[in-house]
């Protein structure tokens, strides 16, 4: 198995921690798909993807509903998506997607949890490069013949594909280059093969060991990073088990 699949397993019991985290991170999704494509997911592909993935986490479709016609609304703010760099102690790079619609707070909040936790926040640039960018796509993976497929998806950029084995999210994951998103969502959606979920990580290139003292001080900034209603997703060098 590649790394993909070794970060997967690694992650899957932090993916998503927290029900209501996971409803704010799909409703600001939400407003950024239709602001950027219009309220109608048949024209609009991400938010295709979004309705997907609120699926996945089982939000109501009346939350669904309800998120798309508030974003559809022209008083309705718009959320900017911005991208932090820093380290935690004992050099541990880490990587905060946000998505805010007040970049001033965001910063000061995220500077403060990097200074209360004696980590230092980056300037851009300084640690985006440890990490590579991809996009993932879970599918059903009934009456799916493996091999075929990713003969198929190799020329979209496919990297690596393999059976999930995280028993709360059944299915045959594919990893990609960011960029391959488009072209992957295309052929799937073009020979009817039912996407569960999808979305984007980005991989640690080299991970560190650190003793359990030590996890445990970068953890402390980890989890107050989490917890900001702001923060998206964090990304992080620090070696997880599995």
């Amino acid at each position: 198995m590649g790394r993909a699949f070794e970060f997967r397993k690694a992650r899957k019991m932090k993916r998503w921690s927290a029900m209501s985290k996971a409803f704010t991170r799909i409703g600001k999704d939400i407003v950024m798909a239709v602001k950027e494509g219009g309220p109608d997911p048949d024209s609009n592909s991400r938010l295709r993807a979004v309705i997907q993935n609120a699926k996945a986490v089982n939000m109501p479709k009346d939350n669904v509903e309800r998120a798309i016609k508030r974003a559809s609304d022209k008083s309705q703010g718009d959320y900017k998506e911005v991208l932090f760099e820093g380290y935690a102690q004992h050099g541990i790079a880490v990587l905060i997607e946000t998505a805010t619609d007040n970049n001033t707070r965001t910063v000061a909040n995220v500077r403060s949890y990097f200074n209360k936790t004696d980590g230092s926040l980056g300037t851009s640039g300084s640690v985006v490069f440890m990490f590579d960018h991809t996009c993932n796509f879970r599918v059903n993976g009934e009456g799916l013949d493996m091999e075929e497929l990713e003969l198929e998806l190799i020329d979209h950029g496919i990297e690596e594909i393999f059976d999930n084995e995280d028993e709360d999210e059944p299915g045959v994951m594919i990893y990609a280059p960011f960029e391959s998103f488009g072209s992957i969502q295309a052929y799937l959606e073009e020979n009817n093969i039912e996407i569960l979920s999808s979305g984007f990580e980005r991989i640690p290139q080299v991970t560190k060991k650190l003793t359990p003292e030590q996890v445990e001080d970068v953890e402390k900034l980890i989890e107050k990073l989490e917890e900001d209603d702001d923060v998206q997703n964090v990304y992080h060098t620090m070696e997880e088990s599995s």
